[in-house]
């Protein structure tokens, strides 16, 4: 008989001790209350902004990055990171064109086609980093521009389309009142809340971002762990670039520009870790929600759009500022962000 090995869920020191930082279901009180406040200034500066038909056209935004945030947010809380996502919704929307149009496979055969083919580039970018202990910033760098590079060649950089009321129906349908790509956000949160608290599986992940030695000892496979995380990363991406051609109503690889940046900012902003081994989806949701209401917001304002860069990226900021252990920052411990001997008032005696 075989025994599981119990991983222990004490508190970590920035990331370095010996056990993960805290499991699912820490505070969001300050995000809600900031989620809160932005949906009053909103419904006081716009009167289109709390109509039926704009909240749901926020819930179906915030659907395509809602769906990959949740497996980013395990990457994240297992202290790696995934910028191919973006250049991944675009492989999958050119590889839906070019399988069913051009090739002529039916709908059904060339979904789980793509879906298997997201998966295996995650899988690819976890084994790098997992067997060849390539850094995942630089191997997502690369898929970065390889993925979507290969889904301009595919396609001659033209949109291909696909003209299929029942693949469209993915895109703008509704289930039970609500758009399908929403839907399957839910369905998406609802699983991984259940990975992330209720399973082993989900106790490893943030074992291996809190201490990748210690979980090693303790008998958990850091290799199947870190190629899991980014072989899920990688099908939810497929999902979301299928869902965002049906939307479409074409095979493009030119979609999806920046949503890598949305992703990351959405798990950051929901209290995730970038030290890694802390994090939760229900912070990932509301940072979600948050992302899509503010994006909403300064466009229902009239707000220039490459002033809206500079206020997402200020949100990012604090949010990060927001996230960072200042008892650790103090005390001269490591930081992901800043050297310690720059800034640490110990480091510098």
């Amino acid at each position: 008989m075989t025994n599981t090995p119990k991983v222990g869920l004490g508190k970590s020191n920035g990331g370095t001790g010996t056990g993960v930082r805290s499991l699912p279901g820490s505070n969001h009180l300050g995000l809600v209350a900031a989620l809160l406040a932005l949906v009053i200034f909103l419904s006081s500066s716009s009167p289109n902004f709390l109509t039926a038909g704009n909240l749901t056209n926020i819930l179906l935004q915030g659907s395509f990055v809602g769906i990959i945030a949740f497996g980013m947010t395990f990457v994240i809380i297992a202290a790696e990171i995934d910028i191919s996502v973006g250049a991944a919704v675009a492989l999958s929307s050119a590889l839906m064109g070019v399988i069913a149009i051009n090739i002529g496979l039916p709908i059904a055969i060339t979904i789980l086609i793509v879906l298997a083919m997201g998966s295996l580039v995650g899988a690819f970018a976890g084994a790098m980093r997992a067997i060849f202990t390539v850094p995942s910033f630089i191997v997502t760098l690369a898929l970065f521009s390889a993925l979507r590079g290969t889904g301009l060649v595919i396609t001659d950089a033209f949109p291909i389309t696909i003209p299929s009321a029942a693949f469209q129906f993915l895109g703008s349908g509704r289930l039970l009142g609500i758009p399908f790509p929403a839907a399957v956000m839910i369905v998406t949160f609802l699983v991984f809340w259940f990975l992330s608290s209720k399973t082993n599986f989900g106790r490893s992940v943030y074992a291996v971002g809190g201490n990748a030695e210690a979980a090693r000892l303790s008998g958990i496979s850091v290799r199947r762990v870190r190629i899991l995380v980014f072989s899920i990363t990688g099908f939810l991406s497929a999902v979301s670039g299928i869902l965002l051609s049906a939307r479409l109503g074409t095979g493009n690889a030119n979609i999806a520009q920046g949503l890598e940046f949305e992703v990351i900012a959405a798990v950051i902003i929901g209290g995730t870790s970038l030290y890694g081994g802390r994090g939760s989806m229900v912070g990932t949701l509301l940072g979600v929600l948050f992302i899509s209401t503010l994006s909403n917001g300064m466009i229902l304002l009239g707000i220039s759009p490459f002033a809206q860069d500079i206020v997402r990226g200020v949100v990012v900021l604090v949010a990060v500022l927001v996230s960072l252990d200042w008892r650790a920052w103090m005390r001269g411990s490591d930081s992901p962000v800043i050297p310690a001997w720059l800034w640490s008032p110990r480091a510098s005696k």
